[in-house]
């Protein structure tokens, strides 16, 4: 957590630490907001981190014109186009146990906006498929929390809605890695 934050890096969480967590936790709508270093923070934490260490996004192919890159060790999703990163790094929730994602190359063969999810009931906006029913798509729950997906990606409202600007059938998706912590 500390260096996700920048600060110094002790291994002991003290109170300039627990303000900066709060202001995180704040920041991506976790609750409870306690300053509490737990599974939930360290994902907003990495996000955030992510965001200004672009160069540490790597496992994504280059050769792909259009990528969507799905990082389930760090519960990330970017987007590279032509060898750029044109879109995150956002927070994603991939599967829990039992609904693991599946890793690999896909691409995305069917779009919806207004989705309705009969197998697992619910809604899911902007719903992008790309695996045997699989989908890159809006939560309504908050993005940190467990246990995760029944194996779609779930994105906040507005990052699903964005991608679903700048994709298109056929754009490629990659997926690799493993959700930690359940």
């Amino acid at each position: 957590m500390e260096k996700y934050l920048g600060l110094r890096e002790d291994g002991e969480q003290s109170a300039e630490d627990c303000a900066a967590i709060q202001e995180m936790q704040q920041k991506y709508e976790i609750d409870p907001a306690d300053g509490y270093a737990g599974l939930v923070s360290y994902r907003a934490a990495s996000v955030t981190w992510a965001a200004t260490h672009k160069k540490s996004l790597t496992g994504c192919p280059k050769a792909a014109k259009v990528a969507v890159c799905v990082d389930q060790n760090r519960q990330l999703l970017w987007v590279r186009k032509n060898k750029k990163i044109v879109f995150g790094p956002v927070p994603a929730r991939t599967g829990r146990p039992g609904y693991l994602t599946r890793n690999g190359r896909h691409k995305i063969y069917r779009r919806v906006e207004d989705f309705y999810s009969t197998q697992f009931p619910g809604p899911m906006p902007f719903s992008q498929f790309f695996d045997r029913g699989e989908a890159l798509h809006a939560s309504y729950r908050p993005i940190f929390e467990d246990p995760g997906s029944h194996g779609c990606v779930n994105l906040r409202y507005d990052d699903a809605k964005a991608l679903w600007s700048l994709l298109r059938i056929g754009d490629s998706v990659y997926l690799w890695g493993t959700r930690k912590g359940e």
